[in-house]
């Protein structure tokens, strides 16, 4: 963990102006945000306006960072807020969700085999986007971001063993979903 902070911090540093230090972390940080937020919000537009607001918010405060945590749990720990505050917003409940995540596709595979996986990408991301929140951020950040425990329990503000039951309950939800849905086919 020290050593993590060491790397980071030789990459931005405090003689660094404001305007310099952001920009290395919206270039550091800026995809990941934004797929993060997509994760939770469904819709690409809105992901992407998520993260606008991360990056604002991150320079007004980025004189008050204290380095007791890494830039990657601060950044992570603003947009998972800022999602949680938008999803519980009157607008967002209103608008109709239509678009799911996806992940990278594999090469060196057959057309056939290629549909077969995005099929099952499609399915099991529809599964996981109609996990209850609690839920469904847990399999985000420790599947798709991969972050570990650790990196969970400081981003959600969570315990560990809360993190970790959390987790075996999302896998036991998702299975089941999962086999419903092939059992219903």
């Amino acid at each position: 963990m020290i050593e993590r902070k060491r790397e980071q911090m030789s990459h931005i540093n405090e003689n660094m102006s404001k305007e310099e230090r952001l920009e290395w972390l919206m270039n550091e940080y800026g995809r990941t945000v934004t797929r993060l937020a997509f994760n939770y919000m469904k819709q690409k537009q809105l992901a992407e306006d998520v993260a606008q607001e991360v990056f604002i918010k991150c320079y007004e405060n980025l004189d008050g960072f204290r380095n007791e945590s890494s830039y990657k749990t601060w950044v992570y720990r603003i947009t998972v807020n800022l999602c949680k505050d938008k999803l519980k917003s009157w607008a967002y409940r209103n608008i109709l969700v239509t678009e799911f995540f996806s992940k990278t596709k594999k090469t060196n595979s057959t057309p056939e085999s290629e549909l077969l996986d995005s099929e099952d990408r499609r399915l099991i991301s529809e599964k996981i986007l109609s996990l209850p929140v609690k839920y469904r951020e847990i399999v985000i950040l420790y599947y798709y971001e991969e972050l570990s425990y650790n990196e969970i329990s400081d981003l959600l503000q969570l315990n560990m063993p809360t993190v970790k039951s959390r987790l075996h309950r999302a896998r036991h939800l998702l299975k089941n979903l999962l086999e419903r849905s092939r059992d219903n086919e």
